[in-house]
């Protein structure tokens, strides 16, 4: 055999042990988790627009129900008490899975009270329900996240979060184009009823997953060992006191100077910086797509069909080239692809926003570039923030850093309708593809401080997703 043909053989065998890797139970476990994480998302804020706006609900109040997402980009605030606080079903279930089944629990329970509202009749109960079920998704969103990381080890993350993408990606599916073809059929009572079902598959999943094994780095410890001095200095106070003060620093301030002390304050502000400019374009723009197809003049089985069935399948398509680029080009060059293709997206709907008789194959192929746009934007941060982490305050630092690429995209959100009200459809489009331009000056300053040479969280990220 010849030494090409050698080679060839060589590259095949390589792939296939690569992808091995997705037959390992925790990796198979993370498509179920990552379905159970995706599916309330849509049921909160694209779908639900999409019901407001067809019962003759205004856009600008449409927009500033997506305020009640940006309890998703400040789930840092309760995160220490799930680093911290016992679950009611911690001695059957452990902390993480007791978290998570809770949450689902309280998932269910806010999506069957949403398919009861009548928006017709008043927004109140709807918001109230749906300000609830994002709560619980959230706080899934900390044990689930914490869980993956502790789970496995950093070579084996990659795998973990492309199986949670898969997931999550799927369950956008079922909860866009499969709720609105419900919708469409049985109405809106049946569809948020069907979805309510289908948390089910994340309460099965949890209780067959095992309860993960914590560990602590060294200098980790030596860190909470100040807390013990600061103890013993107040053994004069009242125990609540101490217990109190105890509390607040291990769970709050200590996972917030173990990240400046492991990177540095300037290099620690700059990338928390980046981290909450990154994804603004996506978020600002999120809640008006639906509105924007509705006023165009397409129908919730067209919707259904083009933008919520094809759509998504291209973005489990953008998930696994993700992942595959990832591992080539690196971390740095990966985020820069993404903010490029998401600008891109973004020209591509202000495009179609300015044609006077959009067609199917004009939206389908935008659609499919934004979502494509969209897998790739999102895998690039999460392999980035998955560096970043301490396994001592998995939860809470997690919390923290995709709770920051959140939180300023929500609230600049809740003012979408209003500027589309002002501007128009095309001219939004096109200020939502601007706001690329802040993270990847960003970016820029990260490379230049040195964020991805071979001891930064950038490089430690690439280094995993090509292991």
């Amino acid at each position: 055999m010849s030494e090409g043909a050698d080679r060839r053989a060589d590259t095949a065998a390589g792939w296939l042990s690569a992808l091995s890797i997705y037959r390992q139970p925790r990796v198979l476990a993370m498509l179920f988790l990552g379905f159970s994480a995706g599916l309330p998302f849509f049921l909160v804020y694209s779908t639900l627009s999409a019901w407001l706006r067809q019962v003759g609900i205004q856009r600008s109040t449409i927009g500033m129900l997506a305020w009640v997402g940006i309890l998703f980009s400040v789930k840092f605030l309760w995160a220490p008490i799930i680093d911290r606080v016992p679950p009611p079903l911690q001695r059957l279930l452990g902390r993480r899975r007791g978290w998570m089944l809770l949450a689902q629990l309280g998932i269910a329970l806010g999506l069957f009270n949403l398919s009861l509202c009548d928006p017709a009749a008043g927004v109140r109960p709807l918001v109230l329900w749906a300000l609830f079920t994002t709560f619980c998704a959230a706080t899934q969103d900390i044990a689930l996240d914490a869980w993956r990381i502790e789970s496995a080890p950093l070579p084996l993350q990659g795998a973990m979060l492309s199986a949670y993408q898969i997931g999550y990606r799927a369950a956008l599916i079922v909860g866009g184009a499969g709720a609105l073809a419900i919708a469409a059929r049985a109405g809106w009572h049946a569809s948020y009823t069907t979805m309510t079902a289908l948390v089910s598959i994340g309460v099965v999943t949890t209780l067959l997953v095992p309860e993960p094994v914590s560990t602590a780095p060294a200098e980790t410890v030596a860190r909470e060992e100040r807390v013990i001095a600061w103890l013993e200095r107040r053994a004069h106070w009242p125990q609540g006191l101490r217990h109190a003060g105890e509390w607040i620093l291990t769970a709050v301030i200590c996972p917030l100077t173990d990240f400046f002390a492991r990177y540095g304050m300037t290099l620690a502000l700059l990338t928390l910086a980046f981290i909450s400019l990154y994804r603004l374009t996506e978020f600002a723009m999120g809640s008006m797509v639906n509105p924007f197809y509705i006023d165009r003049g397409f129908t919730l089985t067209q919707i259904a069909t083009v933008v919520k069935l094809v759509g998504p399948v291209m973005a489990l398509i953008g998930v696994l080239l993700a992942g595959v680029l990832i591992a080539r080009l690196g971390m740095l060059r990966s985020l820069l692809l993404g903010s490029v293709l998401i600008i891109l997206s973004n020209l591509g709907y202000a495009l179609l926003a300015s044609t006077p008789t959009p067609t199917l194959v004009g939206l389908g192929a935008v659609n499919a570039l934004d979502n494509l746009a969209l897998a790739m934007h999102g895998t690039a941060l999460l392999a980035f923030l998955s560096g970043l982490t301490s396994a001592r305050y998995t939860a809470t630092q997690y919390a923290l850093f995709s709770s920051l690429y959140a939180l300023p995209g929500k609230i600049l959100e809740g003012t979408s309708g209003m500027v589309v009200d002002r501007i128009g459809y095309p001219h939004f489009f096109l200020y939502t593809a601007s706001l690329a331009l802040p993270g990847l000056l960003l970016l820029y300053v990260l490379r230049r401080h040195g964020a991805f040479t071979a001891t930064t969280p950038g490089a430690r990220a690439s280094a995993a997703a090509r292991t």
